[in-house]
């Protein structure tokens, strides 16, 4: 069944593991594309992490930034997990991509999909406002970003405390 889900939530919150285990339920694999990149140590450690967690049983596509080429690439019968959409945003506007348009491609590309997608998302506007426009900024298109994935997916999940609250449908 072609099905798409958003899991978004605080950092820490069990998002990456309750996708793992969603994409993993049919028992015949799947594909991880992992947007983040490892700029320090401390990042390095983290995406070692995820991939020491991850067993035989994935495919990883390193795709920092054509999320929708990676996504047509693997479509297939493997579901995909997107982790995440908030590095892959990052990415595009520090690189001063034009977000919006690959936000448009990526709701448009979805709705073609033959296989599952599970996107990996961060909650970041429920803190204080930023202090500094850039953080300003990159909060508002998470935001925006966020909203135009959850309207384009079947399904959305928030993860609090390693617990998900199904928000979609109701």
């Amino acid at each position: 069944m072609k099905k798409s889900i958003l899991i978004t939530g605080g950092a820490r919150s069990g998002k990456s593991t309750l996708a793992e285990r969603l994409a993993l339920q049919g028992g015949q694999g799947a594909v991880y594309i992992a947007t983040a990149q490892a700029f320090d140590d401390e990042m390095e450690q983290r995406i070692a992490e995820h991939q020491a967690r991850r067993g035989p049983e994935w495919r990883t596509i390193q795709e920092p930034f054509d999320l929708v080429g990676a996504l047509s690439e693997s479509d297939g019968n493997l579901p995909r997990l997107v982790d995440c959409l908030t590095l892959w945003l990052t990415n595009l506007m520090l690189a001063e991509n034009d977000w919006r348009a690959e936000a448009a491609r990526l709701t448009a590309a979805l709705k073609v999909q033959k296989a599952p997608v599970i996107f990996v998302t961060n909650e970041v506007g429920a803190g204080i406002v930023p202090e500094n426009r850039l953080a300003r900024d990159f909060r508002d298109a998470a935001g925006w970003l966020n909203q135009a994935v959850a309207e384009a997916c079947d399904e959305v999940y928030l993860c609090v405390a390693g617990y998900p609250i199904k928000v979609k449908p109701q």
